[in-house]
Order: structure tokens, then sequence, then C-alpha cells
């Protein structure tokens, strides 16, 4: 039997494992990723990308590709309630656009998971030549990981397929989905309400370009018979979700091709409608979080860690944050440059936001649950569906507090809905703020000088230039007018809430690991900074 030492084994490849294998790889981790399946999803179980998601796809190079096998925002960006997709009362509200895209470079984008898996499996075996440290992440399907034992030294694995091998690893990224078995070996439990429905997917093929440019929707509620459409490309693929009652005696079974067909017709609302049925999936609709997300060297991500209703398609971006999270504070113990103490602050920062999120779904299913029981009118319902579709303060306006982040003693911005609106602040252990800069070549982004590394941001002139030199950072001046620096914004130094002589420290995740808003520069004081954020015995 083969044997192979490694850094990380990820199990899972899905987009959350397949993200943690990029980032891996990003910061030059030598990863082993395992999934038990063959090839990449057949099925589209998610579609919506949020906008911080689309950021991490900026920065890795691939959110041109994304977006040209995605469906283009303005059309599909919506929700719709009606009868059917056909009736004269379908109602059809889009997103605010022009509200929600000034607070980054990119914006919420639908694309179907099974052709998202493709570019990231791609993206996971071949890094983007434009960070030197990348390393390919080696990725096998068709393998499974049937035996894991921890040791002193971190994990022990055998896994099975075409090759069978003992792999051994500091470290374990568990992605392998809601029934994890890695999970369940460790012994660790979820917490949550009991399943809100079993439900039924129905994919199918057919030509809806009958129906006017204002009944396409990303999803569409549907009350005779209570269903959901969704949009899976903006082509001919589309998807109803419907559900059963095991306690009357219903079953994935009673879904046979007759009733699929009858199911499709009565959604759309035309009863001789062409149908070809492309697949049948069923599935369990649940709200639960995993009670850790760490077992000594073996971390849970995605929905091995926390499992959220589809509604308001968070559960997919969610884990690719996890997988963000962990992956750089892998790297920096892993590379000698942390201490182990680093780790603990995973489970600190994403299990709060894992709650928080699948909370919100859960509202939003009940949202659902009430207009689906026709306890809501039309036009309420409608309104409620529109105003749940626009989340960025659940998506960008979360925040960090753990010992990787290093407070300035500001509170937190006041937010009149904290799950709609987000306000932008560069606090310690927010997300930094998206500020359109002028470069040599154009505009960028204050998010395009961010990753895999530190980043140091600070007034021209400043003197934090001078006084990161030599430290693992990379620091970046920012000038109001032209001059010597090659970066110039008017406001971006107040919306950091910065001073001539202020400095602001992103860690390589995106969120801001300390700010000081205008003090002398000092080396020590950075260093000393680093040694905290970083969990070094100074």
């Amino acid at each position: 039997m083969k044997e192979l030492d490694i850094e990380v084994l990820v199990v899972g490849g899905g987009p959350v494992g397949l993200c943690a294998a990029i980032e891996l790889s990003r910061h030059g981790i030598s990863t082993l990723l395992v999934e038990r399946h063959s090839g990449t999803s057949v099925f589209p179980k998610a579609r919506l990308i949020t906008t911080r998601t689309m950021e991490l796809f900026r920065a890795w190079g691939i959110q041109d590709e994304v977006e040209s096998v995605g469906m283009p925002r303005e059309e599909y960006l919506a929700v719709g309630v009606g009868s059917s997709l056909a009736a004269g009362d379908f109602v059809r509200a889009a997103a605010e656009l022009e509200r929600d895209t000034p607070q980054s470079p990119t914006y919420t984008y639908l694309c179907a998971q099974d052709v998202l898996e493709v570019v990231l499996r791609r993206l996971a075996r071949a890094p983007a030549s434009s960070v030197s440290s990348a390393t390919p992440a080696e990725v096998r399907f068709g393998a499974a990981m049937t035996r894991m034992t921890v040791t002193d030294s971190g994990v022990e694995a055998l896994v099975e397929g075409p090759e069978p091998t003992l792999v051994r690893c500091r470290y374990l990224v568990a992605a392998d989905g809601s029934r994890s078995g890695v999970r369940e070996s460790l012994g660790i439990s979820t917490e949550g309400p009991p399943p809100l429905g079993h439900m039924i997917s129905i994919m199918f093929e057919a030509d809806l370009g009958f129906l006017p440019a204002d009944r396409r929707a990303a999803l569409s509620f549907l009350t005779d018979p209570p269903c959901a459409v969704e949009a899976v490309d903006h082509g001919l693929r589309w998807m109803v979700q419907t559900g059963y009652d095991p306690e009357r005696g219903g079953s994935p079974e009673d879904f046979t091709e007759e009733v699929c067909l009858r199911a499709v017709r009565a959604a759309v609302g035309v009863p001789d409608l062409p149908v070809t049925l492309l697949g049948v999936m069923p599935w369990l609709q649940q709200a639960r979080v995993a009670t850790a997300f760490r077992a000594g060297p073996v971390f849970l991500a995605g929905d091995a860690a926390h499992v959220a209703t589809p509604q308001g398609g968070f559960g997919m971006n969610c884990g690719i944050q996890d997988a963000h999270n962990l992956a750089w504070k892998l790297a920096a113990v892993l590379r000698g440059e942390a201490g182990e103490g680093l780790l603990d602050t995973y489970e600190a920062e994403r299990r709060p936001i894992a709650a928080r999120t699948v909370d919100e779904s859960l509202t939003n299913a009940l949202i659902t649950r009430q207009m689906m029981g026709g306890l809501l009118p039309m036009d309420e319902a409608l309104r409620r569906q529109a105003d749940r579709r626009s989340s960025e303060g659940l998506v960008l306006g979360h925040h960090y507090d753990s010992s990787a982040v290093v407070p300035d003693g500001t509170p937190p911005p006041a937010v009149e809905d904290p799950y709609r609106d987000h306000v932008p602040t560069a606090r310690p252990g927010h997300r930094a703020p998206h500020v359109w800069l002028t470069g040599e070549d154009g505009r960028i982004s204050t998010l395009d000088l961010l990753g895999p590394r530190f980043t140091l941001l600070t007034p021209a002139g400043s003197g934090w230039l001078r006084a990161a030199d030599g430290l693992p950072v990379r620091a970046v001046e920012i000038a109001e007018t032209g001059g010597a620096a090659a970066l110039t914004s008017p406001t971006w130094a107040k919306e950091y809430g910065l001073g001539p002589c202020g400095a602001v420290l992103v860690r390589p995740d995106g969120h801001v690991a300390w700010r000081v808003r205008d003090d002398a520069p000092s080396p020590g004081a950075l260093e000393a900074v680093l040694a905290t954020v970083l969990a070094r015995r100074r």
C-alpha cells in the first residue's frame, strides 16, 4: 500500500472542500483532497453565490469565469410569488442592485453548483500563477477515507479507491456534508429544531421562453399547488421544489415520472408543456449547528459543522467562509509563524457566525411556510420575501471577536437592520471596507490589495511603511491625491477611520486585525500586534 505524508487532508470534494484546498494551495500548504463520489455534483443543490464569496472568487482570478457560466444578475436576481409561473396573479420583485453594489467591487451571483464545482476543481489542481507560493493540491475523486486515527503528530487515515493510501497528516479538514462521518466518529453532536420538512427536488428541461422577462426569477414561490421553482441556468434547466409527509405515508418513491411531470406542469401553469425530466433528489430541510467545530487536529467545515435551510442561499457560502478563515491559520501554524493557540480562534470566530446564519435561514423558511399555508396575502408575501433576499448586513457585516483580533476601543457601527444593512467599517474584527482607488493601471479596490499575507494599509507619508520593514506583512501607502504613492483616493482614510499617521493591519482573510487611528509609527508596536494575533510567545 502506498504511504503519503501531507500537511493537510481535506475530506469532501464539494464547494467547501474544494475551496479549502484552493486556499491552502495559495498558502503553499501540501494538501490532499479526497471525495468518495467519482465526479463533481450532478445536481445543482446550491445556486446563489453571495457577495463575500464572489470577492474570494475575484481574488482567485475566477470571477469572470463564474459569471460566464452563471445567470445574468439583472435578469435573475429576483423573487416571484403567484399561483403558477403563467398565472395572472404572478408578481416579481428584483434585487436592489443600486442599493447594495457600491459596497463591493463585485456582487451576488447565481451559478448552479454542478457547474461551479467544475471550475473549482480545475483551480484546486492548478492554482493561480499570480501567487508565487502556490502549490497544486492533489485531488482524488472516487476515493474515500474509511479509517481515521488521531496520533501524537496529527492524523493517520486510510484512503481507499483506485490507489489505496495510508495518509499521515498534521491536520484534517472535514467537509464531508451534513451526515459527516468524521463528525460522527468524533462524537460531536448537533443542535437545532426538528426537521422542517422532507423535500423533493425535481430537475427538468423545458423551453419557458414564452414567459415574459418579468416572469424570470431565481426563485418563485407558488401556491397552487404549494411549491417553488428555481432557475438553474438561463437556458432550459429548471427545478421544482416540493415535499412529502412521512407521517401520512408519503415517501420519495411516490414521485414517479407521471407525478413529477404533473408537478412541473402545474408549477409552470401549462398542462401540456413539453418536459424532459433530468433527475429527482430527496433531501431534508433542517437547521442545525455542531456543538464543536474542532477536536484536536480535526476541524469541521461547511455542512459538517452547520446546516442551514436553503432559504437565503447561505449554506454553501457560510461553509466557504469557514474554509477561508481556517486555511490561513493552518498555514501560519504549519510554517512556524503562529502558535497552536491561533487554531482555537477558528471555532471562536466561525461558530457564532454559523449559528446566526442558520437562525436567519430558519426565519426565511418560516416566512415561506406562512405564505404556503395561506397565512399571508400575496402582496405581503412578496414584500417579505423580497426584503429577505437582500442580506448584505449578514454576509458582509459580521465581525469576529477573538484573540486573533486586537480591539481599538471603538463600538461597532449602529445598524438599523443587521440582516439587510451593511455599514462599512475598519473597526478590528470587521471585513475591511471596499474603496475604489486610482492606480497606474486604472481603478482598483482596496480588497484587491489583500491576501494571502497580512497587509498594512496606511496614508502616504505616515511613516508606517518604514515601521513595517522586515516584518512579514505587505505594506501599502495610499495618498489622497497624486504624488509619490502609486495609489490614490481622496476618501479612503476617512472611510477607514484613519488620521495622517494611522494604519490598518488586515489579516489574510480580509478581516481587520488591528487599527491605530493616528499615532507615531512603531516597529515594536506592529511586531507586538502580530505576535498577539498569531498567538506567539513573546
